[in-house]
């Protein structure tokens, strides 16, 4: 895999983790709950520290607003045990994995890759729609 990919495969669980904390809900299992969103959250931590701002730049700064919005739709989801919550943030997860999927298969962005998130970050923020993602996602919950 390459490093685009290793992304891709880690919103992939995100998305799976919150499946299974949707199950949990749904079944009234609080500690499944916990644990699936626990797991989002440590892999939400681990795509935030990652991040360069000083190669980056905005791109970084847009990837951690969203990284920030998910991270605050499971804490809330959690709280209020809310699976449309969790769906919520598979939706916005969704839409930024495809843009990752689609930089995982050009070659132009794996060359300016180079190891680093931050730099792919920058050529493929903008998805389909149009909007970076942090605006897609912060626009759904408030602090």
């Amino acid at each position: 895999m390459n490093p685009v990919e290793l992304i891709v495969a880690l919103y992939d669980g995100m998305a799976r983790f919150l499946y299974e904390a949707i199950r949990a809900v749904e079944a009234r299992d609080v500690p499944a709950r916990r644990i699936a969103i626990g797991r989002v959250l440590a892999i939400l931590m681990h795509l935030q520290s990652r991040l360069r701002p000083d190669v980056g730049g905005n791109s970084a700064k847009a990837l951690s607003e969203f990284y920030a919005a998910i991270f605050a739709l499971c804490l809330e989801g959690s709280r209020l045990e809310s699976a449309d919550r969790f769906r919520e943030a598979i939706g916005c997860i969704r839409d930024v994995r495809e843009a990752w999927s689609v930089a995982a298969r050009d070659g132009e962005v794996l060359r300016q890759l180079g190891g680093d998130e931050g730099v792919a970050a920058r050529m493929i923020l903008t998805s389909a729609t149009g909007a970076p993602a942090s605006e897609r996602a912060s626009s759904s919950w408030t602090a």
